[in-house]
C-alpha cells in the first residue's frame, strides 16, 4: 500500500494549467488555467508561463469542486487495526475527496467534545477536512440522548447512531426536536432489528438457494416510514443513510412531495452490485444494508436522477483481513469505498450516459455539503481553493494491494474502470497521485 506522504505538498502559489474546469454552480465549463495564491483562487484564465508557482499540468484532466463523502468509517479511536484517521484520509485523497464525515461507531463513540477534537487533530496537515458525526444517544446505547447541544458547540452538524438505528420512536422524536434547535440533521441507519436480526444477505429467492439467513427489504422500509412520520410531526431534518430498496425510494419520494424535510444518500455498491454475488460466499459482498436485486438498483438510479436521492456516499467500512476471511455468517458487515467511488460512478453511469456529469458533481460535492450544513464549495475568484483533479479517460484496474486504506476489503478488486482521481487541492495543501 502506498505511503501517505507520496504526492503531498504545500505551496503559496499553485497553477493548474490547461484543464477543463467544470463547476455548474457558477456556469463554468472551459479549458483554462487556475491560479491559487495563499490558498485562494485568484484568477481563472490563460496565465503567463512565467508565473512562479507550483505548476500542475492538467492537460486532458477535469477540475471540479472538491468531492465530499458524507458517510465514512475511519475507525479511530479504538479500532486502529482496521483504519486510522490518517490512513482513511489517504484513501480519501486517492479517491479525490477533500472532505469526509466520519461516523460515530468508534471506541469510545463520538459523544463528547474531546473525541471530536481528537479526530480533527489526527487529520492536521492533510488536504482533507474531517467532520465528525456525533452520536444521537450516549455511547450509541439507545437509552438516553447524547449531549447534542454540547457537541453542536464543538461544530458538529449531524448526529447518528450509525451501525444501528435510533432505538425507539420516542428517542427519534426527541433527537429530531433537539437537532432542530441548532439546525443539525439526524442521519438514520434505517433498520428494524426485530426483522433483520441474524440476516446476512437480502431475503429473496437467492438467499434460499444459497442457504443464507435473509435480511428483508421491509426491515429497512418500516424504519424509514416511522422516521418520516416523526420528521413531519416535529419539523426536524432527517437524512436516510445508504438507501437500498425500491420501496425506500418510493417512501422518500412521497415524503418530499409532501414537503417533509427528508434527504437521502445511495452508495456506489448498492447502485452496481446485487445479491446474486453472494453465491461465491465472499464476505467482501456482505454489507449492511445488504446488496439487493437488480430492480432495486434501477430504482436507486432513477431516484438519483430525479432528485429523490440527494447524494452519493461510500459508507467506507474497513475491516482487518483476518476478520473478513472467515465463514460468511461470522464476518462483519462492510466494504471499502473511498478509493473506487469516483471511478465506479464515472465508468458505470457517466461514461454510459446514464448519469450526467453535472448530476455527479451535485451528488458528490454540492448536496452532501448542503445536507451537512457546510458552506458551499465553488470554483471562482476569491474562493478558497477546494478542488478535485480527475483524469476522466484514464483506464485502470482496481488492485486491493495498491490501496491507501489500511484494509483491503473491496468488492471491486479486479474491476476495469475508466476515470480516476489524480489529486486534490485544499487551500495551500495539495496531493498528486
Amino acid at each position: 500500500m502506498s505511503s501517505i506522504k507520496v504526492g503531498l505538498g504545500e505551496a503559496d502559489r499553485i497553477v493548474v494549467r490547461g484543464a477543463r474546469v467544470f463547476d455548474p454552480q457558477v456556469g463554468l465549463d472551459r479549458v483554462t488555467d487556475i491560479l491559487i495564491e495563499d490558498g485562494v483562487i485568484s484568477s481563472i484564465g490563460d496565465l503567463s508561463p512565467s508565473q512562479q508557482a507550483q505548476v500542475i499540468s492538467g492537460k486532458g484532466w477535469l477540475v471540479v469542486p472538491g468531492l465530499y463523502d458524507m458517510h465514512v468509517h475511519l475507525r479511530e479511536p479504538g479500532q486502529e487495526h482496521k483504519e486510522t484517521v490518517r490512513t482513511g484520509c489517504a484513501a480519501a485523497m486517492a479517491g479525490g475527496f477533500t472532505g469526509v464525515a466520519c461516523m460515530p461507531n468508534t471506541d469510545p463513540p463520538i459523544d463528547s467534545p474531546g473525541v471530536v477534537r481528537f479526530i480533527r487533530e489526527q487529520a492536521t496537515g492533510l488536504p482533507v477536512e474531517v467532520y465528525p458525526v456525533g452520536c444521537v444517544t450516549k455511547g450509541r446505547a439507545g437509552k438516553t440522548l447524547a449531549d447534542m447541544a454540547e457537541l453542536a458547540v464543538e461544530g458538529v452538524t449531524a448526529f447518528s447512531d450509525d451501525g444501528a438505528p435510533v432505538a425507539t420512536a420516542g428517542l427519534m422524536r426527541r433527537a429530531l426536536e433537539y437537532a432542530a434547535k441548532s439546525g443539525a440533521v439526524i442521519v438514520e441507519h434505517a433498520e428494524e432489528p426485530s426483522l433483520t436480526s441474524g440476516g446476512v444477505m437480502h431475503e429473496s429467492a437467492a438467499s434460499t438457494r444459497f442457504g443464507l439467513p435473509g435480511w428483508p427489504a421491509v426491515g429497512e422500509e418500516i424504519c424509514i416510514a416511522r422516521d418520516i412520520a416523526l420528521a413531519e410531526y416535529t419539523g426536524g431534518r432527517l437524512h436516510i443513510a445508504h438507501v437500498s430498496t425500491a420501496g425506500s425510494v418510493a417512501l422518500i419520494r412521497e415524503a418530499k412531495r409532501r414537503g417533509i424535510a427528508v434527504t437521502a444518500e445511495v452508495t456506489p455498491h448498492h447502485l452496481t452490485l446485487t445479491c446474486e454475488l453472494l453465491s461465491t460466499y465472499d464476505s467482501d459482498y456482505k454489507v449492511n444494508p445488504p446488496l439487493r436485486e437488480s430492480r432495486d438498483s434501477e430504482a436507486l438510479l432513477e431516484g438519483l436522477l430525479d432528485g429523490t436521492i440527494d447524494a452519493i456516499a461510500t459508507d467506507h467500512a474497513p475491516h482487518a483481513r483476518d476478520e473478513k476471511e472467515v465463514e460468511l455468517i461470522s464476518a462483519p458487515f462492510g466494504m471499502l469505498g473511498l478509493e473506487t467511488a469516483l471511478g465506479v460512478i464515472l465508468t458505470k453511469f457517466v461514461q454510459t450516459n446514464r448519469l450526467p456529469l453535472e448530476r455527479l458533481i451535485d451528488a458528490m460535492t454540492v448536496q452532501p455539503r448542503r445536507i451537512m450544513g457546510l458552506p458551499p464549495v465553488r470554483i471562482e475568484p476569491g474562493a478558497r481553493a477546494n478542488l478535485t483533479l480527475i483524469a476522466p479517460n484514464e483506464d485502470w484496474v482496481v488492485d486491493r494491494s495498491q490501496q491507501s486504506s489500511k484494509s483491503i476489503n473491496t468488492p471491486f478488486h479486479g474491476w476495469e474502470l475508466r476515470g480516476r482521481a489524480k489529486g486534490v487541492i485544499l487551500g495551500q495543501q495539495y496531493y498528486l497521485a
